[in-house]
């Protein structure tokens, strides 16, 4: 039951949404304990979103047939499921409120986001604006859980909102037919693949832009050359990934090309963090 559980907690997003926490948290010079307990906050609340959904979902996707959901394909009950997500919830809530007032607030609202995505707004076209919410108070959950707390540079939030939004276009996108058959019609779904596949690479260089300068206009870093290096680099990835994206939505060199956007832009916001968030 417990490979079950892992599998089932989408583990993949959980463990990355964790671990660019973790990489926040230390950019934010945290004590060690704060930087656990917004570990703690995050990797909990994840859990809690990621089986929130598989439960809400079970129906539809035993609909679709989706052996690779443990819960749809018989290995974990719904019952089961549902309890580990609220397990979760309260364990949320209790490392988030160790955060202190300003530090819980920005942890409960991803927590929050998440949920409500699950609850319903996965099926509308505002399916990405939990996903621009969640993203972008990512990085002040760190800094509001300082001592004595204070906001994120403005770039930093904004980074991570764009970077949120190319995420929900890239883990919808394998699933657009699964879910159009059982009545989702989110915003990937109203783009179609090829749109979709095409918006999230451009998203993801967009966040790259910001991600690159958005130490520059904030004053805390000079316009070097490897800066505008990686621009054109990134810039001749991302546009590589937009055109095969208009020829072959679900290729697998789309999904590599934006794989390695992503990858870049995490090292690219930790090295950004010279100057410390």
């Amino acid at each position: 039951m417990l490979r079950a559980l892992v599998a089932s907690c989408h583990p993949v997003p959980t463990a990355a949404v964790t671990g660019l926490s973790a990489g926040l948290a230390l950019l934010a010079g945290l004590p060690a304990l704060t930087a656990v307990l917004v570990v703690l906050a995050v990797l909990t609340g994840q859990l809690a979103i990621g089986w929130s959904n598989d439960a809400i979902d079970a129906r539809r996707d035993q609909v679709a047939g989706r052996t690779d959901k443990p819960v749809a394909r018989g290995a974990l009950g719904i019952r089961t499921v549902g309890l580990a997500a609220a397990a979760a919830t309260v364990g949320c809530l209790v490392f988030s409120l160790l955060l202190g007032p300003a530090g819980a607030v920005a942890s409960l609202a991803i927590l929050v986001s998440g949920l409500v995505y699950n609850a319903g707004a996965k099926a509308t076209a505002l399916s990405v604006v939990p996903y621009l919410v969640a993203f972008g108070a990512l990085p002040a959950v760190a800094t509001l859980s300082a001592d004595p707390p204070r906001w994120p540079p403005g770039w930093a939030m904004v980074a991570g909102a764009v970077l949120g939004a190319s995420a929900h276009l890239a883990n919808v996108l394998p699933d657009l037919a699964d879910d159009a058959a059982t009545g989702v019609r989110g915003l990937p779904h109203r783009l179609g693949a090829r749109g979709t596949a095409i918006a999230c690479p451009v998203l993801l260089f967009a966040g790259s832009i910001v991600v690159l300068f958005g130490p520059v206009w904030d004053g805390a870093a000079s316009t070097t050359w490897w800066r505008w290096l990686l621009l054109v680099a990134l810039a001749a990835v991302a546009g590589a990934a937009a055109v095969l994206g208009s020829r072959r939505p679900a290729g697998r060199a789309l999904f590599l090309l934006v794989l390695v956007v992503a990858a870049a832009d995490l090292v690219l916001f930790a090295l950004s963090g010279v100057s410390r968030l």
